[in-house]
Parts: C-alpha cells; sequence; structure tokens
C-alpha cells in the first residue's frame, strides 16, 4: 500500500481528478474554531448575537454548498466551554466577558443548524491545556488552578490539566457527561489529548517515582496515563450514547516508519500518545491525524495510519491554512494531490484545517473542493458498534406539480432519519453515489423542484440509524405520478 500512495503522488494532478471519483462514504470535516475571533464568531460580533447567529448559519451554508458533512466545533476551548455548563465557565469569545454567557446558546443553536442542512456535529474538545497565565487569571476563582490546583501544572507560562492525576480523568469525564447527555452531538473529538511537546523538563517527575510500574519508562508511563483517559472517557460515551463517534486529533506522524524518518516529531515519543493502540484496543472509533505537511512528510504516514486502523476510520487532517501566504503559501496543486491519495484509502476521509480558509477560497480551494465533492456523501458507518439494518421507510408518496415534487413517507421509528436517491432509471441504484440527493433528514419529508416530465425521476427513500447503518431502499416508479395543477 506504501508504494501505491506513492506511485498516485506523482501523477499529474488534472489525472488524478479523473481517475479518483467521489465515493458514497466519505468523511468531509471541516474544524470550526471559536477561538480568538478566527472563524466563529468574528471580533466585529463580540456581544451582537443575532450577528453571530446570522454568521454561522452563512458559514454552514458555505460549507452546504460543497457537500461538507461533518463539522468539528470548538465547544471547550481553554479550560472553558461555548455552552451553559455546571463544570466549567463560559469562554468570553461570545461577550467578551469571562464566565458570562450570550442570550442564547451556542452549540444548542450549532446543532440545530447543522443538522437541519444535513451535517453532523462533532463537540470539538481541547483536553489537556488549559490556558496562559492571562487567560487563566481572567476566569478568576471559575479556574480550573483556582479550584483544582493539585490537578493542574504550570509548563512554560502555560497551565495544563496533570495527566498523571486521577482528578483530570474524572473532570473530563464531568464534562462528557454534561456534554453527551444535555446534546444531540454526533461525535466528541479530542484534541491535545496528549503531554505538551518539548516536555523533557516537564515537572512529573515525583508523580512518576510514585506510580510507575517496575522497569517502566517514563515516556511509557506518560503514554499510559493519557491512553488510561482516552479509555475512560470512550466508556463514559458509550455508557450514556453508544452511537456517539469518539475521535482524536493527533500528531501526523505517530513514529519512524520502516523506510521514512519522522525527523523527531511524531505522536508516539513527542508528546505521548499511542494513538495506534488506541485504534487497536478499540477505545477510539475515529483518529484526525493533523498531516499538515508536504510530500515525503505526508504520503508514507497518510499510509502508515491507515494500515494501523484496525477497521477504525482515519480522516485526514489537511493544511488548508498553509495555502494562504501569510503561513506556507503552498500551491493548490498540494492540496489537491493530497486529496486524491487520501480517497484511494476507504472509509476514512480528509478534515480541513479551518474553516475561513475554506469559505475564503483560498487560492481556489473551495472552488475545487465544489468539483471534488460533486454530490453529498454519508459518513462511514461504525459497524464494529452495530451493524444491524434498520427497518426501511414504508408507504412513499410522490405529488409533484408544475414548480415542485413532495416526497412524504412513514416515520420507522425513535434515532433515525432518511436519505433520499433519484434518478432517470429504475430502479434507482442507491449505491451509486451519483443518485445521492439529500443525507441525514429528519423528518418524514422533502421537496425539490420538480424534473422535467421528458425525463422523469424516479425516487428511493432509505433509513439510516445513529451508527450509519441504511436499510433496504423503498422505490417509488414514475408511472405512478400524481400530477396537480398548480393553484
Amino acid at each position: 500500500m506504501l508504494w501505491a500512495a506513492l506511485i498516485t503522488f506523482i501523477i499529474p494532478t488534472h489525472t488524478l481528478a479523473q481517475f479518483i471519483e467521489a465515493p458514497k462514504r466519505e468523511y468531509r470535516a471541516v474544524w470550526l474554531t471559536t477561538i480568538k475571533g478566527l472563524d466563529w464568531p468574528l471580533e466585529e460580533h463580540m456581544g451582537d448575537y443575532a450577528a453571530q447567529r446570522a454568521h454561522l448559519c452563512r458559514i454552514l451554508d458555505s460549507l452546504q454548498t460543497i457537500s461538507i458533512n461533518t463539522i468539528l466545533l470548538q465547544t471547550r476551548i481553554r479550560g472553558d466551554v461555548i455552552y451553559p455548563s455546571e463544570v466549567e465557565p463560559f469562554s468570553p469569545v461570545f461577550t467578551g466577558k469571562h464566565g458570562v454567557a450570550p442570550d442564547y446558546d451556542p452549540l444548542a443553536f450549532a446543532i440545530e443548524q447543522c443538522h437541519k442542512r444535513g451535517m453532523q456535529l462533532h463537540a470539538w474538545l481541547v483536553t489537556i491545556p488549559i490556558g496562559d497565565a492571562l487567560h487563566v487569571q481572567g476566569h478568576g476563582k471559575q479556574s480550573l488552578p483556582s479550584q483544582k490546583r493539585n490537578q493542574c501544572t504550570r509548563f512554560k507560562g502555560a497551565w495544563y490539566m496533570e495527566p498523571a492525576h486521577p482528578g483530570t480523568t474524572q473532570h473530563l469525564s464531568a464534562l462528557v457527561e454534561e456534554m453527551v447527555t444535555k446534546y444531540d452531538i454526533d461525535g466528541i473529538h479530542f484534541d491535545y489529548i496528549r503531554y505538551p511537546e518539548g516536555n523533557s523538563s516537564y515537572p512529573d517527575g515525583s508523580a512518576f517515582n510514585k506510580s510507575k510500574q517496575r522497569g517502566q519508562s517514563k515516556s511509557d508511563w506518560r503514554r499510559s496515563n493519557i491512553t488510561g483517559i482516552m479509555r475512560s472517557l470512550y466508556a463514559k460515551v458509550k455508557s450514556i450514547k453508544p452511537w456517539v463517534c469518539v475521535s482524536a486529533a493527533t500528531l501526523g506522524k505517530y513514529n519512524d516508519t520502516s523506510r521514512y524518518s519522522s525527523y523527531g516529531w511524531n505522536a508516539y515519543h513527542t508528546v505521548n500518545q499511542a494513538a495506534q493502540e488506541w485504534m487497536s484496543e478499540g477505545i477510539v472509533d475515529a483518529l484526525f491525524p493533523m498531516l499538515y505537511y508536504t510530500g515525503k512528510h505526508f504520503y508514507p504516514f497518510i499510509t502508515d495510519w491507515h494500515e494501523h486502523s484496525y477497521g477504525r476510520h482515519v480522516i485526514a487532517g489537511m493544511g488548508t491554512y498553509q495555502l494562504h501566504p501569510d503561513e506556507k503559501n503552498w500551491n493548490l496543486e498540494e492540496i489537491v494531490r493530497q486529496l486524491n491519495v487520501v480517497r484511494s484509502h476507504p472509509t476514512g476521509g480528509a478534515a480541513q484545517f479551518r474553516s475561513k480558509f475554506v469559505t475564503d477560497n483560498t487560492k481556489g480551494v473551495y472552488e475545487y473542493l465544489r468539483l471534488f465533492y460533486p454530490t453529498p456523501a454519508l459518513v462511514p458507518a461504525m459497524t464494529w458498534l452495530s451493524d444491524t439494518l434498520p427497518s426501511a421507510p414504508q408507504a412513499l408518496e410522490v405529488t409533484i406539480d408544475k414548480h415542485i415534487t413532495t416526497l412524504t413517507w412513514e416515520e420507522t421509528g425513535a434515532d433515525v432519519m432518511y436519505n433520499v436517491y433519484s434518478s432517470n432509471t429504475f430502479p434507482v441504484d442507491t449505491d451509486n453515489a451519483v443518485n445521492l440527493q439529500c443525507t441525514y433528514i429528519s423528518e418524514p419529508y422533502y421537496t425539490e423542484a420538480t424534473q422535467s416530465i421528458v425525463h422523469p425521476r424516479h425516487y428511493a427513500i432509505t433509513t439510516i440509524d445513529r451508527y450509519g447503518n441504511e436499510s433496504a431502499p423503498l422505490q417509488w416508479e414514475n408511472d405512478r405520478i400524481h400530477l396537480i395543477s398548480p393553484k
């Protein structure tokens, strides 16, 4: 598989675009930051809550147009959150004041708007970092270092939750339980679930000496601490809503491969993330390695992740921001090559970092993604959690007038959604991505502009559950059309 990826890399870009067709299932994700006015909300909208809501809707409309299906929304920023919480204070990014919430719930609003557009929302948590001294000081007595000083460590001017302290797992578990119970999120996404980089002087020697196992190195001990947190958080999520996807962002390179060096920057040694072991143990559903590199720093390592995925999903984190002249000033061709190589790996996909560079069409990336994602796509199913197919819809009715086609059908149960397919041939091939018209509909109702009667459309409806399992299709043949004259 390694050589296949490298061979693909040297094929000209325009040829790649012709050969790698869009599949029916793949992650098409975007990281949407809420920190420092980068993506949402903008600094000029501070305190203007109507403008904040309108701006998010514009972002999501723009992303829906290019068939993005997953929003990774920064929900925990640095020891604070963007929803009313009994565990942590409200972030100042919406109001400009620490601990003060706006007149709406940003997380609830974002979930509602994503689901209206057939998108999943995964709550993105910055896990171990708490923030610099100024940020922590802003939260005063509400800050974690003030409330739980023995669970926090100061290192290089910033505060961190101490991975070795059992209180860290307890605190994060309480936060996760609150989010998963209170909100209809589709996923929990852990970022910075790791030790800080440059950690040779990180002050945990006393804790290591007290709790290490016989013969255990400090690096192994640190990795076991992070893995223990991941294990507990996975179990907590699954005990509440087992269909919620648990994922993590990791450094882009796991470790040196047999033929390619990571040049001293990798998840396993640099920040103590044993992430491939998480997939092997089954304590993560998806990984998002942050592969913000080019050439031999990208292609061998995305292949390595897939070859050691143990059936879990691997979604390549794309350095879209590197296109900007203020960053690395990449050519668009670099992203084009990477996207096509990523697509050659099944049941994966790509995540763009970050939203604004996509919606701003930096170097033409938005327009390219519009071509690369020509039709909607379903998120890959988590069949290791459940592979039971839901019941197919029943009693499909199609009403067509000169302007609008309306489909209605009977609901098939709780915690399910529906997909709509159509084509000019019958039966509709629901395995063909081109025929997928609309995804993750919550209500048994769909409308679209009426197609030409000269080339009539046939329709199929499927049920999809929260694990991503899809039912057999309920087909509707065009000769049953009931024409209604417009009023």
